[in-house]
């Protein structure tokens, strides 16, 4: 199967809250495999089943340490924000933006087998994490932004309702 096609904001499922997994079976294996097959061709470290269009809590995740399969995640520990780091994201191609994140966080979540791990994570795996938990929640990147930098994208422009 090709990857799958990755929605681009203003696109409504980037911004629903997606449905928890029951139980990780064979269709939620096939769609992690495709999703992170998706993720290496498009160059990303993450994806979240909402950016494919499809509302399960599940994540793929390569931040260095190989490839992560995650369904339901729940950050249960954080450390104190560290510095702004400058995110994007696959959904607002050409778009960064300054996030706040914690540094260091763990997360309780079900793994492809169906058992419940807590793991740790801490620099960009952490980051990145927060940013795919994010998008489980229908929350951007451009979420994080100042409402004068929404209003007015760019010097001299304004950002009319419509």
């Amino acid at each position: 199967m090709a990857p799958l096609r990755v929605r681009i904001y203003p696109d409504a499922a980037l911004r629903k809250r997606a449905k928890e997994v029951r139980t990780v079976g064979a269709e939620e294996k096939q769609l992690l495999e495709f999703m992170g097959k998706t993720m290496y061709a498009t160059k990303g470290i993450g994806l979240a089943a909402p950016q494919v269009g499809i509302s399960k809590r599940l994540i793929v995740l390569d931040a260095g340490d190989g490839l992560l399969k995650i369904a339901n995640p729940d950050i249960i520990e954080k450390s104190k924000s560290a510095s702004p780091f400058e995110e994007g994201c696959l959904s607002i191609p050409g778009k960064l933006v300054e996030v706040r994140r914690p540094e260091r966080i763990t997360i309780s979540f079900t793994n492809e087998d169906g058992k419940r791990i807590k793991k740790s994570f801490s620099g960009l795996a952490a980051k990145a994490m927060q940013h795919e938990i994010d998008h489980l929640d229908g929350k951007l990147i451009i979420d994080y932004l100042p409402w004068y930098k929404r209003a007015f994208p760019k010097k001299g422009t304004v950002k009319c309702p419509q």
